[in-house]
């Protein structure tokens, strides 16, 4: 006999409650605790009712990207219509960019609150993850929280999938809040990285729950890919700046908060800071923990760790759980809306490092499309510190394709950060700091100090064209390395003549 008082419903027949044009937010802040085995039903049910000739499409709202039995699965089997905030699936991708699917890019801090005001339409169901749950409805998450806080409030009925992989002694790891909305909203008060102003669980309308899925599946977190010279480089060059930083007395001695993105550069950045003698022991309020973070806490150098998500590969997650009360002490997870709120960035004075897809010579920054147009992700939660931060860098290698495509291009083909918001750039080449400078300045110390020795004559001489203006742009020649790269497959070589 169940211990629950809801019914415990298999996989196929949870989906079959899902219906034809519903909206779905479901767990999972990259693959860390995604529903696994209900989208995988709801994909098998969009195939069958495709083969009998009816329409199955869903919207899917997640915390962030989600794994290859979410957003992987339902892609395949061509089941969503509408994707909002963030995805990094292949096919899905591929969907999106040929149209079939309409993908609504959005800062990460600002979907909990965009579910709730309504501007997203009403959310038909919350499919949500969970290490443990009660009959009264007090739901455990498991290694993520994203929006499911959000989710599982605001859905008209509510799935569960309690998974045995995950620890019901997750509880206190979370620290879950949401904030009222205007005008009866109200400060955060988190003064340090380590502050709690929630609860270690949600608690959900009992009545709302249709069913319980029970699972035994591990997240789907990837690899990442290893570093390179040029990421490691990365890596140094911005742990020399902020040892900088500190010797002019703009960081303190006792450090500052950091946020990282997610992928190899964000790896070798955090590897190049422990590794530094000069950098002390620091604390990290971040979205994402990644692999190479818990030995950094195991060995003291990084104190505590506030995220939305542990990203973690199943030996890494093992680790975790083999030392669970070591690490109770040392992090917790909130909501997407609360590590990234900007509020308690600003606050806590963040200093957030972040990549690029390209930068241009004035700061500005493009995170998403491809030559303009082609999406990749998603903004992700980066617009949410960049703008916010007491320090906000970009980097990215100086080259890529073999050095076919010059990251420093004289505009972006899609900016996603402002040069306002943009304080620090970095490649391997070097660093530019563009706090003070004017436009024509900052294009300079772009150019010698973050632009790859093959194109720094090339944009030069873009500058050479400009004649007037605050801006040195020239729209006539703006974009002719991308249009140079689209006919030819390189940069190299680019004329700026009409």
């Amino acid at each position: 006999m169940s211990r629950f008082p809801f019914a415990i419903l298999r996989p196929e027949e949870a989906a079959a409650l899902i219906q034809h044009d519903q909206t779905i937010g479901f767990s999972g802040f990259t693959a860390a605790g995604a529903a696994k085995a209900i989208p995988r039903a709801i994909a098998d049910r969009a195939r069958d009712e495709h083969t009998a000739g009816r329409p199955f499409q869903i919207g899917v709202i997640t915390g962030a990207s989600t794994g290859p039995s979410l957003d992987g699965a339902l892609a395949e089997a061509e089941a969503i219509h509408f994707r909002t905030p963030y995805q990094s699936d292949p096919l899905l991708r591929r969907q999106i960019n040929e149209g079939k699917v309409r993908f609504v890019d959005m800062h990460l801090s600002l979907l909990p609150q965009f579910v709730r005001y309504g501007f997203l339409g009403p959310l038909d169901w919350a499919v949500v993850e969970a290490a443990d749950l009660t009959p009264g409805g007090g739901v455990v998450l498991t290694t993520s929280v994203g929006a499911s806080n959000t989710f599982l409030r605001c859905a008209r009925r509510v799935l569960i999938e309690l998974n045995a992989r995950h620890l019901p002694s997750l509880l206190g790891f979370h620290d879950l809040y949401e904030p009222a909305d205007p005008p009866a909203r109200e400060e955060l008060p988190i003064f340090r990285t380590f502050d709690r102003v929630g609860s270690p669980l949600c608690v959900v309308d009992p009545k709302k729950i249709a069913g319980v899925v029970l699972t035994d599946l591990d997240d789907e977190a990837s690899a990442f890919a290893p570093t390179t010279p040029e990421t490691e480089q990365i890596g140094v060059n911005v742990a020399e700046l902020l040892v900088a930083e500190m010797k002019a007395g703009r960081i303190p001695p006792s450090f500052l908060p950091l946020q990282s993105g997610v992928g190899d550069i964000a790896n070798s950045v955090l590897s190049a800071l422990a590794k530094h003698p000069e950098i002390p022991a620091f604390a990290m309020y971040t979205e994402v923990l990644q692999d190479s973070v818990l030995p950094l806490l195991e060995s003291g150098q990084v104190r505590f760790a506030s995220t939305c998500g542990l990203t973690l590969s199943p030996a890494m997650l093992r680790r975790f759980y083999d030392n669970l009360d070591f690490f109770r002490e040392r992090i917790v997870l909130r909501p997407q809306e609360i590590s990234n709120h900007p509020e308690v960035v600003r606050r806590l004075g963040i200093v957030s490092m972040n990549t690029a897809i390209e930068i241009d010579i004035f700061g500005n920054v493009n995170s998403t499309h491809v030559m303009g147009r082609t999406m990749m992700n998603g903004i992700g939660g980066s617009g949410d510190f960049t703008r916010n931060a007491y320090l906000s860098m970009f980097s990215c290698p100086s080259t890529q394709k073999g050095g076919k495509i010059s990251t420093i291009v004289p505009l972006v083909s899609h900016m996603d950060h402002s040069e306002h918001s943009v304080q620090i750039v970095a490649t391997e080449q070097g660093v530019a700091d563009l706090r003070g400078k004017d436009p024509h300045q900052r294009a300079v110390a772009i150019i010698e100090n973050c632009a790859h020795p093959d194109y720094r004559e090339a944009l030069h001489d873009y500058l050479g064209v400009v004649k007037t203006g605050h801006e040195p742009i020239n729209l006539r020649a703006a974009f002719n390395m991308h249009r140079k790269f689209l006919v030819d497959g390189d940069m190299r070589g680019v004329s700026w003549g009409a």
